[in-house]
């Protein structure tokens, strides 16, 4: 396989990035020196101390910590300590209604402040956070609030309405605080700015995030407080965070990206961060990197295509020349997104791996590193990572296998909320088992192939969909691709392909044997779609996976199972 490689040079380094040498780090590294980073209570810690409140007893006090923009343009920002005493009386609030130590405490907001002063006064007490996409609806909700047992939910008077509706089938849940009333904002004057923030064993639960797989319910994935160790560290070497940077991560934090690092993990860099509570869209995206001269971004690669399809002359029209250091999350990043980046940015984006039960940025391209365009990148230090087969071992290099950590990193994971076996079936041959199927070179880079359950095996060969997908993304006249296996008596499974098009281009039959013939000369002769079908849109997790086993179970006449984490599915 031909690889493209992406040199470092001087050109890429304002200064040397915080991680200047990765192979030296990763021999040397040890956890107990990122720990020595954090504020501790003999032993104690609590995450959102460190993200917010530590900085109070430095210049970065009344450094601005958030920049918010809403939907119509509305602007605000706080300090540290404004945030450090929002919080505080948030915590405050919350311990009026009665709210103690790991209890669960839900947040269904829309990315306003409410929502972030809300997370960190939840950790702050010692209760149990957890997030919910706004656009959840009635059994998204139901699902969730049952099975953590929620007592309190922190919503606003609009999506108050879908949590009534089914507040009958959630006995646990005690209050709903609902943070757009005269009521709780006459409480939100009147609560105490002091707060005693709770001294918590770096194994108590923090946040929980509920998550969907291919079948069953989704399950609630409990992160402890120690995650903030790892999401610190990798904040620090990974996005090359400093105290100079204004940063904007695009998730919302229903999403782990959110917490991990649009709160926990870049404010505990002491990093001036942007939220923007509006939707996707191309001119005004570029309109706030300008604005607020965002020197480092992290975002999806579905956004990534996305700004693709809008057009170069677009980003032209914008001085764009504050950015130092992009990176991409949530799926794999095509080739041509990165080489799409170096043409209109003049840098590339950095792709990163990692799940919301492996709690933060675990195999990474770093900015020291030459990227090999389209690889996953190395481990991250103190992150043991291999390819192993069904029995543990690990395999040749340039052999397909399981991606697998070594359990023990401080990010992992604490629990799958009420299902300990769910928990333990991660965790196989003494690794934890990602369910993402990749290889390694022998310079060390990993490359991920798919989803195990997603790798497609035709005539005897083995295919990754996201190879396919990448190779249909860079015709032209496509902008995205989604890919499954469709089961054929003679192959055994052939591959299919789901195509949207660019707006300017028209389906047509002609077209299809076009796009068939680009993929056997763009990859392989048998790793070409035998079926292709136009769609207007895939479906999509709001992190920007494609879900192919919708488009599977579509294509089979399945049940599709779980939706709630579809975009506007």
């Amino acid at each position: 396989m031909k690889v493209d490689t992406y040199k470092k040079t001087s050109k890429d380094f304002r200064f040397p990035p915080n991680l200047d040498d990765y192979d030296h780090a990763y021999r040397v590294f040890d956890w107990k020196t990122a720990h020595k980073e954090l504020d501790w209570f003999d032993g104690k810690l609590n995450a959102a101390y460190n993200a917010v409140d530590r900085h109070l007893h430095t210049w970065r006090k009344n450094k601005v910590a958030l920049y918010w923009e809403g939907e119509a343009g509305e602007q605000k920002k706080f300090t540290f300590e404004e945030l450090a005493l929002a919080s505080n009386k948030i915590g405050n609030i919350l311990k009026d209604f009665g709210v103690e130590r790991g209890d669960r405490v839900f947040i269904f907001l829309p990315r306003i402040p409410e929502l972030y002063f809300s997370f960190l006064g939840i950790l702050k007490i010692g209760a149990t956070a957890g997030t919910l996409f706004s656009a959840f609806q009635e059994q998204a909700l139901a699902d969730r609030l049952e099975n953590s047992g929620a007592q309190v939910v922190i919503t606003n008077s609009e999506l108050k309405l879908r949590i009534d509706k089914i507040k009958s089938k959630l006995p646990e849940l005690k209050h709903i605080i609902t943070v757009d009333t005269q009521d709780f904002q006459k409480s939100f004057e009147k609560a105490s700015e002091d707060l005693h923030v709770a001294h918590m064993d770096p194994e108590d639960y923090a946040f929980m995030l509920y998550t969907s797989g291919t079948t069953g319910k989704p399950k609630g994935v409990v992160h402890a407080h120690r995650a903030v160790i790892g999401q610190y560290a990798t904040a620090k070497w990974v996005l090359d965070l400093r105290d100079d940077d204004t940063y904007w991560c695009t998730a919302d934090p229903g999403w782990v990206t959110g917490i991990a690092y649009e709160i926990l993990g870049s404010w505990t860099a002491g990093v001036t961060a942007v939220v923007h509570a509006g939707r996707f869209d191309p001119k005004r995206w570029y309109e706030i990197l300008e604005k607020y001269k965002v020197t480092v971004w992290y975002t999806a690669p579905t956004a990534i295509r996305m700004l693709m399809a809008a057009g170069d002359e677009l980003v032209k029209k914008h001085d764009l020349t504050s950015l130092r250091h992009m990176c991409s999350v949530g799926e794999p990043l095509n080739p041509e997104a990165i080489k799409w980046a170096i043409k209109v940015f003049d840098k590339p984006f950095h792709d990163t791996w990692w799940q919301t039960e492996t709690g933060a940025i675990s195999i990474a391209n770093y900015p020291c590193m030459d990227i090999k365009i389209g690889s996953m990148g190395k481990p991250f230090p103190g992150v043991v990572a291999a390819i192993v087969d069904e029995q543990g071992k690990e395999v040749e290099t340039n052999a397909e296998g399981n991606i697998a950590l070594r359990p023990g990193w401080p990010l992992m994971m604490k629990t799958i909320w009420k299902r300990p076996q769910k928990y333990k079936s991660y965790f196989e041959h003494g690794w934890y088992i990602s369910g993402d199927r990749g290889w390694k070179d022998a310079d060390g880079y990993f490359w991920f192939i798919g989803r195990a359950d997603d790798v497609i095996k035709t005539a005897g060969e083995r295919v990754g969909p996201f190879e396919v997908e990448s190779a249909l993304v860079e015709h032209p006249a496509v902008v995205e691709a989604g890919v499954i296996g469709k089961p054929d008596t003679l192959r055994g499974e052939i591959i299919k392909a789901f195509v949207v098009l660019d707006a300017g281009t028209k389906p047509s039959e002609q077209l299809k044997t076009e796009l068939m013939d680009y993929v056997k000369k763009h990859l392989a002769g048998h790793a070409y779609p035998r079926e292709i079908e136009f769609i207007d849109k895939l479906p999509k997790t709001r992190s920007g996976k494609i879900m192919r086993r919708i488009l599977k179970a579509k294509e089979m006449g399945l049940p599709v199972g779980d939706t709630s984490t579809l975009e506007e599915y």
